[in-house]
């Protein structure tokens, strides 16, 4: 039997990893249309101001504001209507003084124009005439010229991940193609001479894999690329071979299971033989996963995962999840969605350790509750009934019924 391995916190854990691993962000050029939850490695700059032209945001009519200045209902201002301006292309109409111009939402402003007044503040006089019951001042009803973005304007910055807007907001500026990261290619193996495919059915004493699904899904939510595997049996050439053919293919590379340190668990020997430095640290001061895996092999990480599936979860939540994004260089990793809630029953934890405990969000006598869902670490169906984990912190021995507690959602 291996000696048992010497636990460190999570974030010291997290740290030490970051701090082995190279910091430069491979970068490549997609199509913005293309780009969405993908993360900036330029800060792309408008090469044109918009609006890059003033234009009406409402139906009406186009003015000299002072023209209006004292205008009511009560005495309304008289103006000429001289013309209407042109949709989709340029503008001829000048506005003088006591004139006035029939413009549409986002029609060009024309010259001598600096405000629109709404047509519902405005009444027909005679063929070409308006009374204006309403005064407007300069700028009224009108984006002008760069309001939006300045020319040269750095538009977002390197590190930012696109979101839905962002691309409309560079489509406007004829902006087609973006810098991104790359996006990291994650190899995941299970291990286990116990361990299926899916599609097979289990024979005495073997399950099927869960592992590689669940690992490859917070993979790609968190904007990498999963590449499972497959499942590797208990011996330590063939898995040794596998893992180095995996990593040589991919950024990072996990071993689900393994981890501990029975005669049967060979993760940690297999990572030392990958590459220097090796194994980082082998033990993390939580529950589920203390027999985690973290390390370094040839300026690739390699995380060996416990096998039971909560435990793997929740591990890769803690330490992959963060790697994949910082791979792709995201100055603000992806906000864990969070919830307030009031706890249903006691929940005992031992100082020195963060626990992990799922809960399901139930609603009673017009509040939130959160119900611990208990359950072994190797019982998929109690993370499937919750909808998210509640955190109890490193120092505290347990969290108490009716506390008020904060639940990450799943």
């Amino acid at each position: 039997m291996a000696e048992m391995f010497t636990v460190l916190p999570p974030e010291d854990a997290r740290t030490l990893l970051f701090e082995k691993l190279p910091a430069a962000v491979a970068s490549e050029s997609v199509a913005t249309s293309a780009a969405l939850d993908r993360t900036l490695t330029e800060r792309p700059l408008a090469p044109h101001p918009l609006p890059a032209f003033s234009r009406s945001t409402m139906d009406g009519y186009a003015v000299r504001a002072e023209d209006t200045f004292g205008a009511s209902e009560m005495l309304p201002a008289y103006l000429e209507v001289t013309g209407e301006v042109p949709m989709g292309r340029a503008c001829d109409l000048t506005v003088g003084s006591g004139q006035a111009a029939v413009v549409y939402t986002g029609g060009m402003l024309p010259e001598g124009a600096d405000a629109v007044v709404m047509v519902e503040r405005t009444q027909k006089m005679g063929d070409t005439g308006i009374e204006v019951l309403r005064a407007v001042a300069a700028g009224e009803n009108v984006v002008t010229v760069g309001e939006d973005v300045k020319e040269g304007e750095a538009l977002l910055d390197a590190g930012h991940t696109l979101r839905p807007q962002d691309l409309g907001g560079l489509m406007a500026l004829g902006i087609t193609t973006v810098q991104v990261a790359r996006r990291p290619r994650v190899a995941i193996i299970s291990t286990g001479d116990e361990v299926v495919a899916p599609e097979v059915t289990p024979g005495p004493g073997q399950i099927r894999d869960i592992n590689t699904y669940t690992i490859a899904g917070l993979v790609e939510r968190a904007g990498g690329i999963a590449v499972p595997c497959g499942v590797v049996g208990d011996n330590f050439e063939t898995l040794l071979a596998a893992a180095s053919a995996a990593l040589e293919d991919a950024d990072v590379l996990v071993l689900s299971a393994g981890s501990s340190v029975s005669t049967r668990d060979m993760s940690a020997e297999v990572l030392n033989r990958l590459g220097t430095p090796g194994v980082l640290v082998h033990g993390v001061a939580v529950k589920p996963g203390k027999p985690t895996i973290l390390g370094v092999c040839n300026g690739k990480a390699v995380l060996g995962l416990p096998g039971n599936p909560v435990s793997a979860m929740v591990v890769a939540g803690l330490f992959l999840v963060p790697l994949v994004e910082r791979l792709q260089g995201r100055s603000h990793p992806t906000a864990l969605r969070r919830v307030a809630a009031r706890l249903t029953h006691n929940v005992a934890s031992v100082p020195g350790r963060e626990d992990y405990v799922q809960v399901k969000l139930v609603h009673r006598d017009g509040e939130l509750w959160a119900e611990p869902v208990f359950g072994k670490s190797n019982l998929i169906y109690t993370l499937v009934k919750s909808d998210g984990l509640l955190k109890i912190p490193l120092n505290t021995s347990g969290l108490y019924q009716g506390e008020h507690v904060v639940v990450e959602l799943f």
